[in-house]
């Protein structure tokens, strides 16, 4: 029983170990993809993708986006900016947002638009308040209402939250 006190060091110390790698992956895969090795950056960030990290959901997201490494596919483009925005992340907010005003691996839906977009706007993007005001143009005044109130109720959660 003396020696009960250690065990929370060493859980912390065993998470501490648990996430080099995940920091080392994403710089593995960022250093891949800025040598143009889109294979090699997406066989890094999948696992990390997976397990939830936002910032490398994002990277995920644009690679299907564009096609790099993987097959060029924006329904699952969509699908990580999704899961990323929903986390807090503001580029990722900004991209599904324009994903939804394009009609770009989804059906068009320019009231899901203008709420990633205040969403976005709201965490001090500039670039997402122009572009929250050109949609805003395009609806009715109940539709504006209807997109403040759902980016209004929008809580980012960690997906390590959710259950």
């Amino acid at each position: 029983m003396r020696n009960l006190p250690l065990l929370p060091a060493l859980l912390t110390f065993t998470a501490l170990l648990a996430a080099v790698p995940a920091v080392a992956d994403f710089q593995t895969g960022l250093e891949a993809y800025k040598k143009g090795d889109f294979v090699g950056a997406a066989k890094e960030w999948r696992p990390e993708a997976e397990e939830g990290d936002a910032p490398t959901q994002y990277n995920f997201g644009l690679l299907y986006l564009d096609g790099r490494g993987v097959p060029q596919d924006p329904a699952e483009a969509v699908k990580w900016f999704r899961r990323s925005a929903e986390q807090g992340y503001t580029e990722a907010q900004h991209d599904l947002g324009a994903m939804y005003a394009s009609g770009t691996g989804l059906k068009r839906d320019l009231i899901q638009a203008y709420k990633w977009m205040n969403i976005c706007a709201a965490q001090g993007n500039a670039g997402c308040v122009t572009q929250r005001d050109l949609i805003a143009k395009k609806l009715k005044p109940g539709q504006v209402a209807e997109a403040q109130r759902l980016a209004t109720e929008f809580k980012p959660q960690k997906e390590s939250e959710k259950q």
